[in-house]
């Protein structure tokens, strides 16, 4: 749900401060950019904080090696990405690359629920929500690549 919040949240102050002025941030899609930059901030720190990184570690299918590696390189690419997201030249690569990155993170997501993992003392979001928000996630980053750069 976190993630949720940060994206919604990044989003509506974003757009009030182009409302009110701030220039870079006059539009829908640098709005955007900005709340999917906090949401993979958020993420992100998630992949090097104790108690989440273990989270995370657990969620990495069984077969695939070197779980904390993974977790580790993912945690990186979002947080590139995030700074992509900023950047109004980078911005649609690091969407189209944040974009693939959650469809080969999703198989996670599905294991982690497949086998009942809990998380922080709670089960994992059940697939279809976490289905739901993942496609809300994917459709963002596709509004960072489709909507122009100063639409209102």
């Amino acid at each position: 749900m976190a993630p949720l919040i940060a994206l919604i949240a990044g989003l509506l102050m974003a757009r009030l401060a182009g409302l009110a002025g701030v220039d870079p941030l006059d539009g829908w899609q640098p709005a955007l950019r900005v709340g999917l930059a906090t949401m993979f901030a958020l993420t992100a720190t998630a992949h090097f904080t104790a108690g989440r990184r273990a989270d995370l570690i657990a969620m990495v299918p069984p077969r695939l090696p070197r779980p904390g590696l993974l977790v580790t390189v993912t945690g990186v690419l979002e947080l590139v990405g995030a700074v992509g997201l900023l950047l109004p030249a980078t911005a649609r690569w690091a969407a189209a690359g944040l974009a693939l990155l959650m469809l080969a993170m999703f198989p996670a997501n599905v294991s982690a629920a497949r086998r009942g993992l809990t998380l922080a003392g709670r089960p994992v979001t059940p697939l279809g929500p976490r289905t739901a928000l993942q496609l809300l996630f994917l459709a963002a980053s596709a509004g960072v690549l489709l909507l122009p750069a100063g639409s209102s």
